[in-house]
């Protein structure tokens, strides 16, 4: 009786790093690893050489000096005996303002325009057609420029409203529309809990993000209820109240006021004033990506099978009932994904505020700062990662909110 046993195994051979389908795609990430390392080590010996033949060093104490120049749209108390760091900060909440403002427009938008696109009636169709096509095939500082030369052109200057003879006036006695700039009411804070105006609003923002938090959970309840038992219950005074009560309450223990923009000598002085700039920059920069949301929101609705449409007709829903309820919720997994790429490129595109003179963080820390202290290297590096932190953020908050959107499957 004879025993069978397998034979023995070979060794591990250098040669299957090559001609091993096992071992092949390792060697060559590998191999390429290597050579991308070795690149980068390259590049940094190659510009710390250079800089040390042009006397210099690698170094962000720059942030420390004092910046000596000033910036006159902000969101935090700034003067120009404050630092560079001070500067940018500054730059950075003005960028992040108007990429906010121009996201949360640009989505409204591009939503009514894309809509309306497919609408029966032929005129508004052809409008928003001539809308979409018109922003989308003219380039975006064109639109700025455009803007903001006829903001400051079309409108009255602030001695316009002076006296009995006065050839403008006040929208509802509040809100001044002039050459340089629109003034509205601010609301000031007679006890607030922080000196930094900028943290007592942070305060506010995160008791409204609380309410809706709060609100969100009361509606999930809701239909939870709703499926279990067939009848939703009422909740429209719950919602009015977690919106409302919350916001009132600590705008009562902050004595909240407000403080109206008044004509003092030859400009208005007192409320908010928003500038040109940041109005022209924020219109171009929504009308212009809105234009292509429509496109995407077209896209997304047209991807639905119509079936849907006519079972919701058939059940005796209207049509914006359907498009709310039915349609939309549908095309969501469709439109999120290019919608995201088109508020990174908002996001990007709000660079071009220098040309209106804008003061943002491509102005501040990679414009001034970098021509008065000449540290352009390290200014490009840090403008750099404030755009890559920001986009990331942007992406990581639209992919979580893509995955709570799209179809659950069973």
């Amino acid at each position: 009786m004879t025993t069978m046993t397998d034979p023995p195994g070979q060794g591990f051979r250098l040669s299957q790093l090559i001609y091993d389908t096992r071992y092949r795609s390792l060697t060559i990430q590998v191999v390429a690893m290597v050579l991308l390392m070795l690149l980068f080590s390259w590049l940094v010996s190659n510009t710390i050489h250079n800089l040390q033949n042009l006397g210099k060093d690698f170094d962000f104490g720059f942030l420390t000096q004092p910046s000596g120049y000033d910036i006159n749209q902000r969101l935090i108390e700034y003067n120009s005996q404050m630092t560079h760091g001070r500067a940018a900060l500054v730059g950075i909440l003005n960028t992040i303002l108007v990429a906010f403002l121009g996201c949360a427009l640009a989505t409204v938008l591009g939503v009514v325009a894309g809509v309306l696109r497919l609408s029966n009636n032929w005129l508004v169709s052809r409008l928003m057609s001539v809308y979409v096509e018109g922003f989308r095939n003219v380039p975006l500082l064109l639109w700025i420029v455009l803007i903001f030369a006829l903001m400051t052109e079309s409108t009255p200057a602030p001695r316009a409203f002076r006296g009995d003879d006065a050839t403008a006036s006040m929208l509802f006695d509040a809100i001044a529309v002039t050459n340089r700039g629109v003034y509205t009411p601010a609301i000031h804070f007679g006890t607030p809990f922080f000196a930094n105006g900028f943290f007592n609003w942070l305060v506010v923002i995160l008791v409204l993000g609380a309410s809706l938090y709060a609100i969100r959970r009361l509606h999930h309840w809701a239909t939870e209820r709703q499926e279990a038992t067939g009848d939703r219950p009422t909740t429209w005074y719950f919602t009015l109240g977690l919106l409302i009560l919350p916001t009132a309450i600590l705008m009562v223990l902050m004595s909240a006021y407000l403080n109206l923009p008044e004509l003092k000598g030859f400009n208005f002085g007192g409320g908010i004033h928003l500038r040109n700039s940041l109005i022209a920059l924020w219109l171009a920069l929504s009308l212009y990506t809105g234009a292509f949301i429509a496109e995407i929101v077209r896209g997304g609705i047209l991807a639905v099978s119509k079936g849907q449409t006519e079972a919701a007709y058939a059940l005796g829903l209207r049509p914006s009932t359907t498009m709310n309820l039915v349609i939309l919720p549908q095309a969501l997994r469709v439109i999120i994904p290019p919608l995201i790429s088109q508020f990174l490129n908002l996001t990007k595109n709000s660079s071009l505020a220098i040309a209106v003179g804008y003061m943002d963080v491509r102005s501040t820390l990679g414009g001034i700062t970098i021509n008065q202290t000449g540290r352009e290297l390290e200014g490009m590096l840090l403008l750099g990662l404030f755009y890559l932190v920001l986009s990331l953020l942007i992406s990581g908050a639209m992919n979580i909110y893509n995955a709570s959107v799209k179809l659950k499957e069973r």
